[in-house]
């Protein structure tokens, strides 16, 4: 099935505000990098989490910060591999499957995890904790690193969480990388959404942004049965730093709530649109996505 979804002047974004009615929020899990600007990461994600009503834990995996003497590059510190299993242990312990917590925490955002050591980590910890919904924003290029360690980043992504995914969120670049595909329209890179599903099994939303032509910004899901095109009037023409972070943890929101995985890539782009359009400007050479834009 093929079908278009168009935004409307003020999207719709369900469960903004925490439920009421409801004992204990759904609990989920980011593993991801701190950006210290507060725009991207997992300062991103919680924020994001912290919007649309579920309860957010940062299990980090790196400390990135933008150098401005350096045309804005990242310089990027990784986290010691005990400190991250530490930090999953302690976060499994506590809401996981044997935890006895009334939310049981079984839905996790991988973001950057920037190094083939903590690939490794985080695999191991995913394939023991029998998480429900695996989102995966597949972080492939930090810039700024080594290409050789970008490059063995890259493969040991694709080949040990990729495979774990349930939802993979990838935005221009990454969709190339993933699928093999130039993407140049919205015919590419919907075919390249239909590859990256049949590679990962996973529900896919691909995001072509502000990176195709055209008045729109435009995403593409897949689940395999489904394809559904998104759509929203660009807001400029640069993008913008935390979109594919907040989309990425507003999927993962939802599906913690319980969507359908389209309802969740439906309820994402509407809430990163608004974001976008509310965003905040700062000294540095980019615009930061709002989470409280819906609001």
């Amino acid at each position: 099935m093929t079908s278009n979804a168009t935004d409307s002047a003020t999207p719709a974004v369900s469960g903004t505000a925490p439920d009421a009615a409801a004992a204990t929020p759904a609990v989920v899990l980011t593993i991801a990098g701190s950006e210290a600007t507060g725009g991207a990461g997992a300062q991103a994600d919680l924020k994001t989490f912290q919007e649309l009503g579920v309860f957010g834990i940062a299990n980090l995996t790196c400390i990135v910060s933008f150098d401005p003497q350096d045309n804005w590059n990242h310089r990027f510190v990784p986290i010691d591999q005990q400190v991250i299993a530490d930090q999953l242990e302690a976060t499994t312990a506590a809401y996981g499957a044997a935890s006895g917590a009334p939310s049981m925490l079984d839905t996790v955002k991988i973001g950057m995890l920037g190094s083939p050591a903590t690939i490794s980590t985080v695999a191991a910890a995913l394939a023991g904790a029998a998480f429900r919904n695996v989102v995966l924003d597949p972080v492939l290029i930090c810039k700024g690193q080594e290409p050789g360690h970008a490059l063995d980043t890259d493969q040991a992504l694709k080949a040990q969480i990729l495979p774990l995914a349930t939802f993979v969120t990838p935005n221009h670049f990454e969709a190339e990388s993933l699928s093999g595909l130039e993407i140049t329209d919205l015919e590419s890179l919907q075919a390249a959404a239909v590859r990256i599903h049949e590679l990962s099994g996973a529900a896919v939303l691909a995001k072509g942004g502000v990176r195709l032509a055209g008045p729109d910004a435009v995403d593409v899901y897949y689940d395999g049965e489904t394809l559904e095109v998104l759509s929203a009037p660009k807001v400029g023409e640069v993008a913008v730093s935390g979109a594919g972070c907040s989309l990425a943890a507003a999927v993962t929101a939802e599906l913690a709530k319980g969507a359908t995985p389209l309802e969740a890539a439906r309820t994402a782009k509407a809430f990163v649109t608004a974001g976008i359009r509310n965003r905040v400007a700062s000294g540095a050479p980019f615009d930061a996505l709002w989470q409280g834009g819906p609001r």
